[in-house]
């Protein structure tokens, strides 16, 4: 009792030491405190309650939550209550994203002002700036081997073109997004430097040891995450004499989550981010971030606590920045991102829908949406007041990540099913009559795995059409492209455009002639875009502007119709057609069906489909096309033309 009371002492000594108005301007936040003060300390002393500093820097931790709410300013302060107002701001259907890397797009941030007018054209409101702040040229990781977490990369700019950019989003409507790499730091960085130079308390901040007892003891039960080019987890640090854990590459060093001095110093280093005004934060490999013998060192319980304990610090601080939480892993894991038992919906607000994205493309090569009907039962359980990033690609590669299970439900191998798929997407294999053009990363050949690296617009055929002058083979190119987009953006959760594939870009292969680049093909699908090119969306019959155009249409209608925010409205019809996806969208009495012909051919889907749903309307109007169908008896059919898509609503 005597600890507790000391411990409510000291806090109360917190609030006065810096000047909170309790009962005025301050009370929100002191009310959030409160509420959240007996999560946090039980999450704290779950993960620290035994380490010797437990009391000390749980009040420190305490403190930073202060110090980062009095660092916001007024009009963060007016949004944060604006979104509480709204509740689940992040659900709704006005929101669209797009990721881009902001030197490739617009050349720094100073120019990207300027290249809003283009996005807000197209719909776009939310923007995810792929990794901002320094990190070593040539060891970079894409900006993920971060060794400032404050310090803008000179190469985009300074924190003060940031901070302008995000001022003028915020005044035209727009939304911020940036990522935090809480897994690992540059071997560059700061704390790295200090801990290679000798000092401890910093080499407590990694996991360093002076032997490779341990290290053998993690190695046996760790996989490797780059095979190719960074086989192993653990690197020999010369300065230092110590092996340090490295479990991307060997310029990362993981962070080392069990010491709690590294968790204070990464949630001021979020609140920092949430100060700068971003709206959406992306915590880069959550999966990773708690280590342990014995393991796989990925989707373990204490990564879960540490993450909603970080969930309840950012909503007391700074309620108005919602948390993504990038683990690409099992539909069954997923979830878990989510929030569970008495968390449901206090982890991380958004997870991205990696293995629908990834089933998309299974359904696009194989013509057959089978395999992808059977991974929804998981996909399905997400809880209400959370959300997905959709998506068809992004700057990573695409793993084929759903179960085994999943593909030999259907009837097919799991082993032969995916090797039609890696020989589909890529250049170099045996389905010489596939349309796509793509390559293979990080392709393990013990085991088999590999991912595929290539733009929305090569995948779907169209760099091989363009190559060959066939024009229906471009024409079609563009529908398969559309395709993937509509399904994308009515699924549910927030759409996430990779910049470049509203106008078409192909595959990319400058990145061979680059040596800080050459080792990763995911490069080619991360274009440097032209500004002329992109202007030929602006005239009509390029297909810049029907991709752009058509783009553009699909953001309109489902910004227009409130049943395609992410209610957790979505359920899917019979597949009475294999080639068929057919999903649907419900808000009350209303309903969309959203139906998606992945075939190379005309395909029919019954009339009953829609009776089954206890459909008594006798017209059904398509949002695409403005066509009206008149529903017909039972052994007549809807016809969608290969790689077609209709919104419909009833009437």
């Amino acid at each position: 009792m005597s600890v507790e009371i000391t411990r409510t002492e000291k806090i109360d000594q917190l609030f006065q030491a810096h000047s909170l108005d309790t009962q005025g301007a301050d009370r929100d936040f002191v009310t959030r405190f409160h509420n959240s003060l007996p999560k946090i300390q039980g999450l704290f002393q779950e993960l620290y309650g035994v380490h010797e500093e437990a009391e000390s820097q749980l009040l420190e931790l305490l403190r930073s939550l202060i110090l980062g709410y009095q660092a916001r300013e007024e009009s963060l302060l007016e949004r944060d209550r604006n979104k509480a107002a709204e509740g689940n701001w992040f659900l709704s259907q006005n929101l669209a994203g797009m990721s881009m890397y902001v030197d490739r797009f617009a050349g720094s941030l100073k120019n990207m002002p300027s290249k809003l007018s283009h996005l807000q054209d197209l719909g776009v409101n939310f923007l995810h700036l792929m990794p901002l702040f320094e990190s070593p040229q040539g060891e970079s990781d894409g900006g993920y081997a971060v060794s400032n977490f404050r310090k803008v990369d000179p190469r985009f700019g300074t924190l003060e073109d940031l901070m302008d950019l995000r001022k003028t989003m915020h005044s035209q409507g727009m939304y911020l997004m940036l990522d935090i790499v809480l897994n690992h730091t540059s071997h560059l960085h700061d704390w790295a430097m200090k801990a290679k130079a000798g000092d401890q308390e910093y080499q407590n901040y990694y996991y360093t040891y002076e032997n490779r007892w341990i290290p053998n003891e993690f190695e046996q039960a760790m996989p490797e995450i780059f095979p190719e080019s960074a086989p192993g987890n653990f690197t020999w640090n010369e300065e230092m004499k110590r092996w340090v854990m490295t479990v991307f590459h060997n310029y990362q060093w993981d962070l080392n989550f069990s010491n709690p001095k590294v968790l204070q110093a990464m949630v001021e280093t979020m609140l920092f981010y949430a100060n700068l005004g971003v709206d959406l934060l992306r915590i880069d490999a959550p999966a990773f971030i708690w280590k342990q013998t014995g393991t796989s060192c990925q989707n373990l319980p204490q990564a879960h606590t540490l993450l909603r304990l970080i969930k309840q610090c950012v909503h007391v601080a700074t309620p108005g920045m919602a948390l993504l939480g990038e683990a690409i892993v099992a539909p069954k894991d997923i979830m878990n991102y989510f929030g569970t038992g008495d968390f449901v919906a206090q982890e991380c607000d958004f997870a991205y829908n990696a293995t629908q994205m990834a089933l998309q493309w299974d359904m696009l090569a194989s013509g057959d949406t089978s395999v992808m009907l059977q991974a929804q039962g998981d996909i399905l359980r997400k809880p209400y007041g959370t959300s997905w990033i959709t998506y068809t690609r992004c700057h990573d590669d695409i793993g084929l990540g759903y179960e085994d299970a999943s593909i030999a439900q259907t009837g097919k191998d799991p082993y032969l099913h995916r090797k039609f798929l890696k020989e589909y997407y890529s250049y170099s294999g045996d389905q010489w009559m596939s349309p796509a053009r793509g390559a293979l990363f990080s392709s393990n050949p013990k085991t088999g795995d590999a991912r595929i690296s290539g733009t929305l617009a090569s995948l779907c055929g169209l760099e091989k059409a363009l190559f060959e002058g066939n024009g229906p083979a471009i024409e079609q190119s563009i529908q398969k492209i559309l395709l993937m987009q509509a399904h994308s953006i009515f699924l549910g959760g927030l759409p996430m455009l990779f910049y470049g594939d509203e106008v078409g870009y192909t595959n990319d292969y400058r990145f061979q002639q680059d040596p800080s680049k050459s080792y990763d093909n995911r490069w080619m699908h991360r274009p440097l875009l032209d500004w002329e090119k992109v202007n030929r969306r602006k005239t009509e019959g390029t297909l810049e502007f029907q991709l752009f155009e058509g783009t553009k249409k699909l953001l309109a209608i489902r910004k227009s119709q409130d049943l395609f925010a992410d209610l957790s409205n979505l359920s899917w019809m019979t597949p009475h057609n294999r080639h068929i996806a057919g999903l649907i969208r419900r808000k009350g009495e209303e309903r969309r069906y959203c139906l998606f012909n992945f075939s190379d051919q005309p395909a029919g889907l019954t009339w009953y489909a829609f009776r089954e749903q206890g459909e008594s309307a006798t017209q059904l109007l398509d949002s695409w096309t403005q066509s009206t169908y008149t529903v017909g008896p039972d052994h007549e059919h809807l016809v969608i033309e290969p790689y077609g898509f209709r919104i419909l609503e009833p009437r």
